[in-house]
């Protein structure tokens, strides 16, 4: 090395240690990344969002129907083995 190349070191260290310095870290750098991730969010529409509500709303009952007729079944079932008439 020469002479020149050692009083170039320290001032690229210095530029390289200024560059890390402006980009946030840590938490800073976790509201600066989230900030921009909703930014890319595509929200929904209000119809879509009420058709789309509804039909979740619609399936919830259609199971809770189907899982209630199918406990009826199985206690009829239940009571015919289990409590036979006398």
């Amino acid at each position: 090395m020469t002479k020149n190349d050692l009083k170039e070191q320290p001032k690229e260290a210095s530029k390289v240690e200024s560059d890390a310095k402006s980009e946030p870290t840590g938490v800073a750098k976790l509201f600066v990344e989230s900030k921009a991730e909703f930014g890319k969010i595509v929200w929904p529409t209000r119809q879509q969002l009420i058709s789309e509500s509804a039909s979740v709303l619609l399936m919830i009952v259609a199971v809770a129907t189907f899982v209630y007729l199918i406990d009826a079944l199985f206690k009829a079932i239940a009571l015919q083995v289990f409590l036979p008439r006398t």
